[in-house]
């Protein structure tokens, strides 16, 4: 059988005469959301491979009243973590058929409102937001308005989110700690207005608890989650009088930050000072002194929102995928001061 001349346009009409079937069989043949095993579907599909046809997609889902376009906003790809979330959930997505498009906030409501109504008025059938602030009406409104939508990495406890334990995390990171024997133990978390830093906060105040542990005055500190916010933070910590032994920070940008301003007093870090990060970015093992941090299954949270868009009326609404702590040469035992 001869593939069509280039520049000639393979009809779906040609592929059912090829097969000797009809026009709504070969349809379903190459619908790849039915995904037929049928010998007659197989022999459809290698038909139409053999023609050149390329199924329009966009044709058929207009048809159906649906773009099968998911728009993804994020705070900003320049942070690491949201860029290898969109990663996994334009993967995940494609896998089911899907085309993911993003846009940025900047952590702004103003601007996130802006970006997603944006994403609305290209007709994408649902909103995937990593983006979420505890105070944020986005979600709110977008329930109201009954438009199909997913959280990722953050929650506001209502709408159907897909999210790692952060509370689990907080509490794996500063029970490590512990476990090598620190008591000064500092935690700098994330901005108060996200659920990943209320929880991380919350699970590290668990750990240390239990620990009969009490934080002293200026040891728990809520920044940003910048490479300078860990900066400003470990200047804050490790002045000449009275340093902590260890820290939590509370993503992987806040621990480099805060190993530079080691760097700069003389603070060796897994010796003079234990530090774990959260997120377990690819950078963390390649860093001259590879970083423990508490990992998080990207993968399974992006497969999570995208089953949650395409069947929104899943139970539970919030579901978080566990995370794990990765030791490495950051995190040693306390040593005595001279």
């Amino acid at each position: 059988m001869e593939r069509a001349a280039p520049g000639a346009i393979v009809t779906l009409k040609d592929v059912a005469a090829a097969s000797g079937v009809s026009i709504s069989t070969a349809s379903r043949a190459l619908d790849e959301r039915s995904a037929s095993r049928s010998a007659a579907a197989a022999h459809v599909r290698k038909v139409a491979e053999e023609l050149g046809y390329r199924r329009n997609s966009f044709a058929s889902s207009l048809r159906r009243g649906e773009t099968r376009t998911l728009g993804v906003l994020v705070p900003r790809l320049s942070d690491t973590v949201m860029a290898l979330m969109f990663e996994e959930l334009e993967r995940a997505a494609s896998s089911r058929g899907y085309f993911a498009m993003v846009a940025t906030s900047g952590d702004d409501p103003g601007d996130e409102r802006r970006a997603a109504e944006t994403l609305l008025d290209r007709n994408v059938d649902g909103l995937i937001l990593a983006t979420a602030r505890l105070d944020d009406e986005l979600p709110r409104l977008l329930r109201e308005r009954n438009v199909i939508h997913a959280l990722v990495l953050r929650t506001d406890g209502v709408s159907p989110s897909a999210l790692g334990d952060d509370e689990v995390g907080g509490y794996l990171a500063v029970r490590h700690l512990i476990d090598l024997g620190h008591r000064d133990i500092a935690v700098v978390t994330g901005p108060s207005f996200t659920s990943t830093g209320t929880a991380r906060l919350a699970g590290a105040r668990k750990a240390l608890g239990e620990a009969g542990i009490t934080p002293r005055d200026g040891w728990l500190i809520a920044a940003g989650y910048g490479i300078e916010d860990g900066f400003s933070a470990g200047e804050s910590l490790l002045g000449p009088d009275s340093r902590p032994s260890a820290v939590f920070a509370a993503n992987d940008n806040i621990a480099m930050g805060i190993m530079a301003a080691a760097h700069r007093r003389n603070v060796r870090i897994g010796e003079d000072l234990a530090l774990v990060g959260y997120n377990d970015t690819p950078l963390a093992s390649r860093l001259p002194t590879p970083l423990t941090s508490v990992h998080v299954h990207l993968d399974q949270i992006a497969r999570t929102a995208i089953d949650l868009i395409i069947d929104p009326g899943q139970e539970p609404r919030v579901r978080k995928s566990m995370p794990t702590l990765i030791p490495r040469e950051s995190s040693g035992p306390p040593r005595a001061r001279a």
